[in-house]
């Protein structure tokens, strides 16, 4: 195992709010204490949430109506000012460009350390946020990500399919490492699905279910519409979705006009420890966000072993092998209810993927993806010192100038 690491993690979200960035980051601190390493969270103010872990420092934060998962984080505060130099930190890692992320490369730069950057979000996909011209948006986004990321000295990317997104638009190819958030895959083998099943009332139902923030770049209608089209010709299959957002009034009216009622249920938000049983309870995994930087709730999903159908899109198709775990599908309501219906349609076919999800799903362990990211650590380290020796070489000229010149200053 690699020496004791001091790593200080900084992002805009944490518990308790629910998101991807937010497993992550609770996963990887998991996992690297686990290993032996001290781990300190930078983040929001949860107001009156209590911290059952140690070492989490909070910023004042502004809850935003617009944005109700998503506070806005004031990287302001003289007490981390003051503690930062006697963490003895090893490295720095951001999980945001923006606000905190800003911060943490400042000091980074103060405390001369490597920052390390993980890009979990196609931050362009949520301009929709911000309700003014969106080429401007999208625009500035791009430059502020572009900027930030020269500041760091290694980028982690969740999947392949991100990796070459920043190579795309970003033109990033370098100091570049793909790292998955793990998962600890325990919970969703040993879940009691059947008692799910019979509190719900699920009965023999085929169910379908999803996970996810209920919120537009998520294409829930997608996934909705093509529900319906399956429901009309099975009267035994139910819809499940698990999650929360701003979207859900409309996603529940839709469901209603289009008949799901009864037979389509949102359950709002579970806590992590319910979600392996709901999942175990269910039958099939169906998905149509297009926004994915890694399939972080397939890959829970799988664990449990459930066979996938989804949209093929980023993230997913980084996890999901079409043919092998279910079905990839492209971005419209009636391919996907195709693919619904012939999964469901052929318990062979079902029960094929089911066992391959299951044992795909082991190479998604934690603690192997941990060991990874401490070896990203560990380069940015020697990155880091690499590059000051660059610069103290291309400085010698001129320091050697001064020493040589400095006798013949007036006064001297």
């Amino acid at each position: 195992m690699s020496n004791r690491m001091h790593i200080a993690h900084f992002t805009d979200t944490y518990h308790p709010v629910i998101s991807g960035v937010v497993r992550s980051v609770s996963t990887f601190r998991q996992a690297l204490t686990e290993l032996g390493h001290l781990v300190f969270i930078f983040a929001q103010d949860a107001g009156d949430y209590e911290d059952t872990e140690p070492f989490i420092f909070r910023y004042p934060a502004l809850d935003i109506q617009a944005m109700p998962n998503f506070p806005l984080t004031i990287p302001f505060s003289p007490f981390v000012e003051k503690l930062l130099p006697s963490l003895k930190l090893d490295v720095i890692h951001s999980h945001h460009p923006f606000l905190v992320g800003h911060s943490a490369a400042r000091r980074a730069v103060e405390l001369n350390l490597p920052l390390v950057f993980t890009f979990h979000t196609r931050y362009r996909d949520y301009s929709h946020y911000i309700p003014i011209d969106q080429d401007f948006v999208k625009r500035q986004i791009d430059q502020i990500i572009s900027d930030f990321m020269r500041r760091c000295q290694h980028i982690v990317v969740p999947s392949d399919s991100i990796r070459l997104l920043l190579a795309k638009e970003y033109g990033v190819t370098e100091r570049v490492t793909i790292v998955p958030t793990g998962i600890n895959v325990e919970p969703y083998r040993q879940a009691d699905g059947q008692a799910v099943r019979q509190k719900r009332g699920w009965g023999e139902d085929k169910v379908l279910i999803s996970i996810g923030r209920l919120a537009k770049e998520k294409n829930w209608p997608t996934l909705l519409a093509a529900a319906l089209r399956v429901m009309k010709r099975h009267a035994n299959i139910r819809l499940v979705l698990i999650g929360d957002g701003d979207e859900r009034k409309s996603l529940e009216k839709q469901a209603r006009d289009a008949g799901l009622t009864g037979r389509g249920e949102f359950t709002g938000r579970l806590s992590f420890t319910e979600i392996p049983a709901y999942l175990k309870a269910a039958d099939l995994f169906c998905f149509a966000s297009v926004t994915e930087t890694q399939g972080l709730v397939t890959m829970e999903a799988m664990a449990a072993g459930l066979p996938v159908v989804a949209v093929d899109a980023t993230g997913t198709r980084d996890e999901v092998e079409h043919g092998q775990e279910g079905i990839l599908t492209a971005n419209d309501s009636q391919a996907l209810a195709q693919a619904i219906e012939q999964v469901i349609s052929d318990d062979t076919l079902l029960h094929r993927f089911k066992q391959v999800a299951e044992k795909k799903a082991q190479t998604f362990d934690a603690i192997v993806q941990a060991k990874k990211l401490v070896t990203v650590y560990e380069q940015g380290i020697a990155d880091k010192k690499a590059d000051l020796s660059v610069r103290v070489e291309r400085y010698k000229p001129m320091f050697q100038l001064v020493k040589d010149q400095w006798h013949k200053l007036p006064g001297l």
